[in-house]
């Protein structure tokens, strides 16, 4: 099993990631593209301390980018797991 910090890089805030927070008590990550559900669970748990319901999680794509050049780069390709916690449970993010 990998290590809990290899497995979740970062928490994403964004609006929606806001709205879920409060109406759903689920939570936004990034995470490593090769983890699978089983292994967020635990980490966020481990991370945490707190209990994990349920997990989704979706694969992004890189863009297209162009920096000062006619040739193109790519943005690298993530992750994002959305992870709801058990009745009565949270994470303090601030």
């Amino acid at each position: 099993m990998k290590d809990i910090f290899q497995v979740v890089k970062k928490i994403r805030l964004s609006e929606k990631a806001t709205l879920l927070g409060e109406q759903n008590n689920e939570y936004v990550f990034q995470v490593d593209p090769k983890s699978n559900k089983i292994e967020i669970k635990h980490a966020i748990e481990k991370l945490f301390e707190v209990k994990v319901a349920d997990v989704r999680t979706c694969n992004y794509a890189g863009k297209k980018r162009r920096e000062r050049r006619a040739d193109y780069g790519r943005t690298a390709n993530w992750k994002k797991a959305v992870v709801k916690l058990k009745d009565g449970e949270t994470i303090e993010l601030i």
